[in-house]
């Protein structure tokens, strides 16, 4: 796991970040021959859930936490029976330097038997003078005995950091590590407690610590790979930091992948060409670029091929399909509405999130609204912002209506988007939040 480079999207990831997760890893462990496993920090949404069925893909591993757990040093030693006798714990401390874990039959730990132990139990059971007991008949008492019962159990997924001042009270060298039902995993050693291998983490899609997996800090973080404005993490030593203006991660790593000479495997290519599709609503969006047309070029070479599962497809017809996949508000709760797709921000003092939504026509706002609005309050209220936003997005006729929470500062009446009767305002032509809408929000605020 130590060795392990996770390469991994932002919070509340959308098809792009997975997408360039699972194509940034492939092409690290093709070109690179580096031991690189997708990873996502948060559930697919349903756009991006359409797609990876559509593939045949499964969804890069969870991972919330960059914070190392017990289960990432824990040694699994081999273990003995408390109705064993001394002699079999002591062959096994030979093996396991200087420690033998006692398990019960129902899987679950003991005790351990070790230097200490072992004299303490025979300082008690022979006294100060020890007279004729000979060794063999020492070692014939049953490792019950002379195992200490009192040794700290932790979990598996366990953060150590939230042990640490527990296990400097408690005063002992080893651990057991267990599983949820309390049985026995391995054993962990202070030395490792007290200096835990650091996560490796490649950053895809997103550069600002904010919109990173949670403790960023206690991982050795590798490269950023990404298209959005900065906000970068510090880092303790130099990386390869590349962001670009385009309109998707995707296009990077189809770039980079074309500049090592190799072509990504078919449905690899169409997830990549999906995260393409969707940042850029099919290369209508303001943030595309010459290279993101060439890109999806490539992409679809690489994704159209006969026996593919996008065989007969076209860049049209897919696009249009995955936008379909991700759209709507009929069958979707509120509170999901206005968090999964959402990025936060802090700027001119204050604290704010901007979630984006998309339908393919905006007369289904009408009926939703007063839920999405109370919604979008409860969203503020408890990530703690001074205010929340939701831009709703026609991605038929390219246009948006934007709502914004009770509590927004006076200076974003300043927003030039009119305001409409039902308290939303009126945003045409507008379908980036990137590019088009927080421009315009960082602008007031900083003024």
């Amino acid at each position: 796991m130590s060795d392990q480079i996770y390469v991994i999207g932002h919070v509340n990831p959308d098809t792009d970040s997975i997408a360039a997760a699972l194509g940034y890893a492939w092409l690290l462990r093709e070109r690179d021959k580096a031991p690189a496993v997708a990873a996502r920090a948060g559930a697919v949404n349903p756009q991006t859930a359409w797609v990876l069925k559509r593939l045949n893909l499964d969804a890069p591993i969870l991972f919330t936490d960059a914070s190392p757990r017990f289960e990432s040093i824990m040694q699994r030693l081999d273990t003995i029976r408390p109705e064993n006798q001394l002699g079999a714990a002591w062959t096994l401390a030979s093996r396991t330097g200087g420690i033998a874990p006692v398990v019960g039959e129902d899987g679950k730990p003991f005790g351990i038997i070790n230097g200490l132990s072992l004299f303490k139990y025979f300082t008690e059971t022979l006294g100060p003078r020890p007279g004729d007991t000979t060794v063999r008949e020492m070692m014939s008492a049953s490792c019950r005995e002379a195992a200490d019962t009192a040794v700290p159990k932790y979990a598996a997924n366990a953060k150590i950091r939230d042990m640490l001042n527990k296990i400097l009270r408690d005063e002992y060298n080893d651990y057991w590590v267990v599983d949820e039902s309390g049985r026995y995993l391995g054993i962990a050693h202070q030395r490792e407690v007290l200096n835990p291998p650091r996560l490796k983490i490649i950053l895809v899609d997103h550069n600002e610590p904010r919109q990173a997996i949670a403790a960023l800090d206690e991982a050795d973080l590798l490269e950023i790979l990404d298209h959005h404005r900065l906000g970068n993490p510090s880092t303790h030593q130099p990386i390869r930091f590349t962001v670009d203006v385009v309109g998707s991660t995707s296009t990077l790593v189809s770039e980079l992948t074309a500049e090592a000479g190799l072509s990504m495997p078919p449905a690899l290519a169409g997830a990549l060409l999906a995260g393409l599709l969707a940042d850029t609503l099919i290369l209508t969006s303001p943030t595309t670029t010459a290279r993101d047309n060439d890109a999806a070029q490539r992409l679809a070479r690489w994704a159209f091929v006969g026996g593919s599962p996008l065989e007969g497809e076209t860049i049209e017809s897919y696009g249009k399909a995955i936008l379909s996949a991700g759209a709507g508000l009929s069958n979707r709760d509120p509170k999901d509405v206005v968090s999964t797709d959402i990025k936060s921000y802090d700027s001119g003092g204050f604290k704010f999130a901007v979630a984006q939504a998309e339908v393919t026509d905006l007369l289904q706002l009408t009926e939703h609204l007063q839920l999405l609005c109370s919604a979008l309050d409860d969203l503020r209220d408890k990530r703690g912002l001074d205010f929340a936003m939701l831009l709703i997005t026609d991605i038929v006729r390219g246009s948006s209506r934007l709502l914004v929470s009770g509590s927004a500062p006076p200076i974003l009446d300043d927003l030039p988007y009119p305001p409409l009767s039902d308290g939303t305002r009126d945003a045409p032509g507008v379908v980036s939040r990137k590019k088009q809408l927080l421009p315009v929000v960082l602008g007031l605020l900083e003024r």
